[in-house]
């Protein structure tokens, strides 16, 4: 279903790509914590947790157009995971009713909101139908999440992600390459490929850092203080990470539009032949994706 059919959304309103065909409940505006550096999504934006009435009420509007078509909702804005259970509980409990074909319901979900949820409370979230979490740790590189103001290091990633997984909830995980500049760049690479192996993601992704504008990360390149990777260190950046990401059984894509190589499989049943298309692309025989057609 498309996003705006139904209901009314404060823009900007952002999904992951793979919840295109998702019914989007926006539950809050926002970001409680909108301090990555890099990040331009929510500026400007005060975060708040919408009415609970009004949240219910785009659920029941939704349920008398497409009940019968909605099979995945995707929960907005920047982290609802950080809501607490008398939120989450009657939301969840109206989708399941709502919706009798519902298969997933997912969210974007931080390490910290994820290590102040308590085992009981985030295996209640799970029982309820919260089933899948978008987290992007962007980095494994303590240095270069501490400059991109993470907000958790890596070690308190896997944590988070240990908590999940034992709540039953899958993970898609989101890297974010050259976002180390070049001067980290095989550093956060590599550091990034183990943070993705000891987190044992369910579906695994890299990103290209797009440097935008008035963002701090953009005044630190305007004070020479940051340098983004050139197209072949990018491609290298790939390849670490490939080369160490291990996880028992990921859907790796590297294929969103800002990547220069779009390419995936899973990992590690592919590795070699993920790692050999990088190859070929370093040595010029793959054409890369222009820049023109490049975005966000």
């Amino acid at each position: 279903m498309r996003e705006n059919e139904s209901v009314r959304y404060d823009e900007p309103l952002f999904r992951p790509p793979s919840e295109a065909d998702s019914f989007i409940l926006q539950a809050t505006l926002g970001c409680s914590w909108n301090a990555c550096t890099y990040c331009a999504m929510y500026r400007g934006k005060r975060y708040q947790e919408r009415p609970l009435d009004a949240v219910l009420a785009d659920i029941a509007e939704a349920r008398e157009r497409f009940a019968e078509d909605v099979r995945h909702v995707f929960v907005a804005d920047g982290d609802p995971l950080g809501m607490g259970l008398d939120r989450w509980e009657p939301i969840l409990g109206a989708l399941a009713e709502a919706f009798p074909r519902l298969r997933r319901v997912s969210t974007y979900a931080t390490a910290r909101n994820l290590l102040e949820k308590t085992p009981e409370e985030l295996k209640r979230l799970r029982e309820l139908g919260l089933s899948l979490l978008y987290i992007g740790p962007e980095s494994g590189d303590d240095a270069t999440l501490k400059r991109i103001a993470k907000g958790a290091d890596a070690a308190e990633h896997i944590e988070a992600a240990r908590k999940a997984r034992e709540a039953g909830m899958e993970q898609s995980l989101i890297f974010l390459l050259g976002v180390g500049g070049r001067t980290r760049s095989e550093i956060h690479a590599r550091a990034s490929g183990r943070l993705a192996t000891a987190m044992d993601p369910r579906f695994l992704s890299t990103l290209t850092l797009t440097v935008i504008p008035d963002t701090p990360i953009s005044r630190l390149e305007d004070q020479g203080r940051f340098e983004l990777p050139d197209v072949h260190e990018l491609l290298m950046e790939l390849r670490w990470f490939v080369e160490e990401a291990r996880p028992s059984g990921a859907i790796f894509r590297a294929n969103h539009a800002s990547n220069y190589l779009p390419i995936g499989g899973r990992l590690p049943r592919d590795r070699d032949s993920i790692l050999a298309a990088i190859d070929a692309a370093l040595a010029g025989q793959v054409p890369l994706r222009p820049e023109w057609a490049r975005g966000l």
